[in-house]
């Protein structure tokens, strides 16, 4: 019987099944909502009739792509543009051909990453067009990979090119990873930080949770673990895989994560 990917309409994360299967392992975990009304599961094809894709360069170099109408939780996947290979760091809900062709044309995909399961969207279609040599996920979780197959597991730190490391952070996921742009000092933060973003995508708050949807809160470990990796990371923007916060460097993030360790744990969102 042939193995079909599909996507969780609810959530959008894939699954390659038999069929359309019993349940999705994003939506069951205590971090998301079940679907209110029942699962529905869209194979590629249903997914590639209703949907289109958006493409932007959201700073010199740095490309955004997104899904539209949004698919799922609505992730954005970027892209690195640089001379020695490029990383693609999670990924869009799906990919339209004109989004892999455009890829293609700036220079294709030497290094693909993701930070956890709420930011692998189509990872397995980039890795089925362009096969880089390096499918980066933290071991911690690679239960949640089956879509796609991974090249690179890794414990701590990867280096996927000079200046531009993976850690391991943990928190939100057990395998959470982020990924530091010492080149261009960014941090590919994963869900460390959410960050709150006004119409015109000026940034107004920031909180740092163990579930969004839930308001659960993360243990002081948990905090201290995201503060001892990023304290020595130079950087002066945040890229969530929802957001682009420019203004949002280290000092202001560590100042974020010093507040949670200041009182028992609770979400707390902080103006910015």
């Amino acid at each position: 019987m042939p193995l079909s990917p599909y996507a969780c309409a609810n959530c959008g994360f894939w699954q390659v099944y038999f069929a359309a299967p019993p349940d999705c392992p994003v939506c069951t975990d205590a971090r998301n909502d079940l679907p209110d009304d029942g699962w529905n599961f869209l194979a590629q094809s249903d997914v590639a009739a209703s949907h289109d894709g958006d493409a932007r360069e959201a700073a010199p170099g740095l490309w955004a792509f997104t899904t539209k109408p949004n698919l799922g939780l609505a992730g954005t996947g970027w892209l690195i543009v640089r001379p020695g290979g490029n990383i693609a760091f999670e990924a869009a809900p799906f990919y339209t051909p004109a989004m892999l062709r455009l890829i293609r044309k700036l220079g294709g995909i030497a290094s693909l990453a993701a930070s956890h399961a709420h930011g692998y969207g189509a990872l397995f279609q980039l890795q089925l067009e362009f096969e880089p040599p390096v499918m980066a996920i933290q071991k911690d979780d690679l239960r949640m990979t089956k879509a796609f197959r991974v090249t690179a597991p890794y414990d701590e730190t990867l280096e996927l090119a000079p200046g531009y490391t993976l850690h391991h952070v943990g928190g939100h996921y057990a395998g959470q990873a982020a990924l530091h742009d010492a080149v261009s000092r960014r941090l590919f933060c994963g869900d460390m930080f959410k960050v709150d973003q006004d119409a015109d995508g000026h940034s107004t708050a920031i909180s740092s949770h163990k579930a969004f949807h839930k308001n659960i809160p993360l243990t002081h470990a948990e905090i201290r673990k995201y503060r001892d990796v990023i304290a020595p990371l130079p950087f002066d923007s945040l890229c969530t895989p929802f957001e682009f916060a420019p203004e949002i460097g280290r000092a202001f993030a560590l100042s974020v994560l010093d507040d949670a360790l200041s009182h028992p744990p609770a979400v707390k969102r902080i103006s910015i």
